[in-house]
């Protein structure tokens, strides 16, 4: 919501959709992205392009009168600077239309090493948890091929969710129908937008239907045989719940039905297999089996699928999942299970999950100054807006970064650092906004008040707050990312608001915006980073403690600078992932390689940097290390 409002023209902006973003982290749970440029809008018809400033929007025409159903052609009808779409605009019929087929292959950037297309998507994997990023176009209304969809919608959702569904319009992905006459030309039509506010709308029982099928899906029918395990996908899943829940094919929706809604959807399921047809929820005319669910292997699921349906319920003990609950019942007819999430986990698992999505979801791209304060002046606005309380906590974490960034933004702007009253006055102000965040934020922003002390020259004092940090970050309750002792935690600040448990024990790895300097020394690896597309540095926080300590006590201690380096070197040469997480282990090398090279040990220090060129490349600062090794051979 942040991140939308405070767009230029000439941004790109994304947004999380699928699985993660409907709330579901199960096992084997990727990440799905979607990216668009917003100077670039698609229209229905053209009196739409009255709404826009043609000066700076460029427009583009969907066609969708030789596409199949849910697909469509786009034409460009005004000029455009980006360089993905021209070279994926192609000549058809005296128009330029964008090739979905060029547009991916223009916009696969392979962020990490591995990642392949799939689909629409450039797909991989980091860290073990897959991911798919799509790039795609925006449109600000609703397809006219859906609009049959507005006037189902009697019982379920309701009129004000439908209306907002239609204006928040729909997105568009590139790729076409396999069968259609254009494939390497269209564009799917895609409603990740109002499918997401559906799922927000279902009561706690279909969610959990929904839920089971995923998993019936994957654990159960995927595992039937090779030849069927790649025809169904969750988006059946998702479009067999929206149906059954419009239909008032359950009667009610409760837990004590939870297995009959089950039911219904597997029963509605067969049906569609045997048939063939499986309607898209928004425009039925798009059988979404068309292309794959047919011939052989369609009458081989149907048969795969019939002979689960024979078994009955039975057919969920196939899940392991879901086996362990059904027989502990069967074991026991008078044992409850609960379902509400509340009473099935506990409040640490619930915080680890919560804290850890707050703080890799902070948006850190403040470019300027300018930005800054736009920022600013969007979370004024959104605090008297109506949000839910993980909406408040977001908001407060977003203000923090935003705060530290504004500091260090405008203290970078100062040349003249003349002790002048103007300088005094700024100086103030900047460690004022600092300790504001310290204030609101968790443990890991303190560490923002040292680095900004150390840039000017205040050693002592960034000494003394590195001290602070360090109790902080012994107390027995820590949790820091998803390591954190569940006991002792409770014991601290279990019951209280996330508020005080975000202020009192919760650490985060540190992320530099590529945007300001805030450590001198790290000014070569936030370009690299920043020339490979990645508008941040992700630190772990005790790397970033030594390294501060290190910088700071050689201008008063060579002795404790020496420490601080010994203990910087045990760190990243010895921890397991507890402290240094092995994604972030590319930088962690590095800066242990800088400290090292300050010190003359260049035969340690040409060690430490080409450990750090064998890491996962997550920070993206090869370049930086290769002149740094370079650098290090002339000497």
């Amino acid at each position: 919501m942040v991140k939308r409002r405070v767009a230029d023209n000439d941004d790109v902006v994304y947004m999380m959709s699928g699985s993660r973003r409907e709330g579901f982290i199960l096992k084997g749970s990727d990440y799905d992205f979607m990216y668009w440029l917003n100077s670039h809008r698609v229209i229905f018809d053209m009196s739409q392009s009255e709404h826009y400033y043609t000066e700076n929007k460029t427009l583009i025409l969907s066609d969708s009168s030789e596409s199949p159903p849910g697909f469509t052609l786009l034409e460009l009808l005004t000029p455009t600077t980006n360089r993905e779409v021209q070279s994926a605009c192609v000549p058809m019929n005296d128009r330029l239309y964008i090739s979905s087929s060029l547009y991916r292959q223009q916009t696969q950037r392979h962020h990490f090493p591995g990642s392949r297309g799939h689909g629409p998507c450039e797909s991989g994997e980091v860290g073990g948890v897959e991911y798919d990023l799509a790039w795609c176009f925006a449109c600000d209304f609703w397809p006219p091929a859906a609009s049959s969809w507005i006037n189902r919608c009697h019982s379920w959702p309701d009129r004000e969710v439908v209306n907002e569904k239609v204006r928040n319009g729909c997105h568009f992905v590139p790729i076409g129908h396999p069968l259609g006459i254009h494939e390497h030309e269209e564009w799917r039509i895609s409603f990740s937008l109002a499918e997401h506010k559906l799922v927000h709308s279902m009561n706690h029982c279909q969610f959990l239907t929904y839920g089971l099928l995923k998993i019936v899906l994957k654990e159960v029918i995927d595992k039937q045989s090779d030849e069927t395990n790649k025809l169904l996908c969750s988006y059946h899943m998702k479009t067999i719940i929206f149906w059954v829940i419009q239909r008032n094919a359950v009667p009610l929706w409760c837990p004590q039905n939870l297995l009959a809604g089950f039911w219904i959807c597997f029963k509605l399921l067969l049906k569609w297999v045997y048939e063939g047809v499986c309607p898209n929820f928004f425009i039925p005319e798009n059988n979404m089996f068309l292309s794959k669910v047919h011939g052989s292997t369609q009458r081989k699921l149907f048969l795969e699928l019939h002979g689960l349906y024979q078994k009955g319920l039975a057919c969920l003990l196939q899940s392991p999942s879901i086996k362990s609950y059904i027989t502990n019942v069967l074991c026991n007819p008078k044992l409850s299970i609960p379902t509400s999430e509340v009473r099935i986990r506990s409040e640490v698992e619930y915080d680890k999950e919560l804290f850890n999505m707050i703080g890799s979801n902070i948006p850190r791209c403040a470019k300027n100054l300018d930005h800054c304060i736009k920022y600013l002046h969007t979370i004024e606005l959104m605090i008297g807006e109506p949000l839910t309380q993980y909406q408040v906590l977001m908001l407060q974490s977003i203000t923090v970064y935003i705060l530290h960034s504004t500091a260090f933004t405008i203290r970078n702007m100062y040349t003249n650092t003349d002790l002048n009253k103007q300088m005094y006055i700024a100086d103030r102000m900047f460690c004022h906004m600092l300790k504001l965040t310290a204030k609101f934020g968790c443990i890991s922003d303190i560490m923002y008040i040292a680095m900004f002390y150390c840039k000017t020259f205040r050693y002592r004092e960034a000494l003394y707050i590195t001290e602070m940090i360090k109790v902080k970050l012994a107390q027995p309750g820590l949790m820091y990312m998803t390591h954190v002792d569940p006991e002792r935690y409770t014991e601290a600040v279990g019951g209280q608001s996330w508020s005080t448990k975000m202020r009192q024990a919760v650490a985060h790895i540190i992320e530099l915006n590529n945007y300001t300097c805030y450590i001198n020394e790290l000014r070569p690896e936030q370009q690299s980073s920043l020339q490979n597309n990645r508008s941040k540095l992700s630190i772990p926080l005790f790397v970033v403690l030594h390294f501060i300590e290190f910088l700071c006590y050689r201008h008063i201690d060579t002795t404790l600078a020496q420490t601080a380096l010994e203990e910087l070197k045990v760190l990243v040469h010895h921890d397991q992932g507890l402290y240094v997480y092995y994604l972030d282990r590319d930088i962690s090398w590095e800066i242990l390689g800088i400290c090292q090279q300050m010190t003359g040990n260049h035969q340690a220090a040409l060690y430490s940097y080409q450990q750090s060129l064998t890491q996962y490349p997550m920070n993206a600062i090869q370049n930086a290390t290769l002149m740094r090794i370079q650098d290090l051979q002339i000497t």
